[in-house]
């Protein structure tokens, strides 16, 4: 008894101290990065118009829709196979590569006199999935609506919301570190390098660690059939 009305207080606490109104205005704020990204990224970063807790809830929202996209989307849009369906690869599909572009970024930009933290990298990313986000949550029910002859719309619209988040991407990245255009595609340009050797080294490594335990295995089967 005593454990649960301690700990009761505590998560109340927690609840009075959260800045709700903070919360809901920096969540507000990624329509304007939408609109404004250059102005926007820069005061989310520099002017504290950001939060983690709404990079969270956006990431969060993209995963939820992007699940529902496969799932809900007209067959006539996409076609997907649910027997081989699995929610959990839909959110490692979004969120691995989220992450991996955090810290190849982080490391690569930190050499080129990058001015971005892990936590305003992170936050870039996830107030740049907005417009992509909201695009998908458009286009799911509108899907319905549509003839086989305009799905050419659908896939036109996707693009778009793709293609304002790879905009939205290169003007995170130009106004968190402080760059120029030119430098913020190249800088770019080169963590997608670095994301893919980043995989490299961990399949290799992954191989390396699944030979030598398989050898092991085989050796301590040889060695107790021997001793049998």
């Amino acid at each position: 008894m005593t454990k649960s009305t301690s700990a009761t207080p505590s998560r109340r606490g927690l609840l009075r101290n959260f800045d709700f109104d903070h919360y809901f205005k920096s969540l507000r704020f990624s329509l304007y990065t939408m609109r404004r990204p250059l102005d926007g990224f820069w005061d989310l970063i520099h002017e504290g118009r950001g939060s983690m807790a709404a990079a969270h809830t956006i990431v969060f929202l993209t995963i939820v829709v992007e699940v529902l996209r496969i799932t809900v989307t007209n067959f006539q849009a996409i076609i997907v196979f649910m027997e081989g369906f699995n929610i959990i690869v839909v959110f490692l599909n979004i969120l691995v590569p989220l992450f991996l572009w955090v810290i190849a970024n982080w490391s690569l930009t930190t050499l080129m006199d990058g001015k971005g933290r892990l936590r305003d990298i992170y936050m870039g990313m996830a107030y740049a999935m907005t417009p992509m986000t909201l695009i998908n949550i458009i286009l799911i029910p509108l899907s319905h609506l549509m003839t086989y002859d305009e799905m050419s719309m659908y896939w036109m619209a996707y693009s778009i919301g793709t293609g304002w988040f790879v905009l939205l991407v290169l003007c995170a990245m130009k106004e968190i570190h402080d760059y120029s255009f030119g430098k913020a595609i190249f800088s770019s340009l080169i963590t997608i390098v670095a994301i893919g050797v980043i995989i490299f080294i961990f399949i290799m490594f992954f191989a390396v660690v699944s030979d030598a335990i398989m050898y092991f295995v085989s050796l301590f089967q040889e060695m107790r059939f021997r001793t049998m």
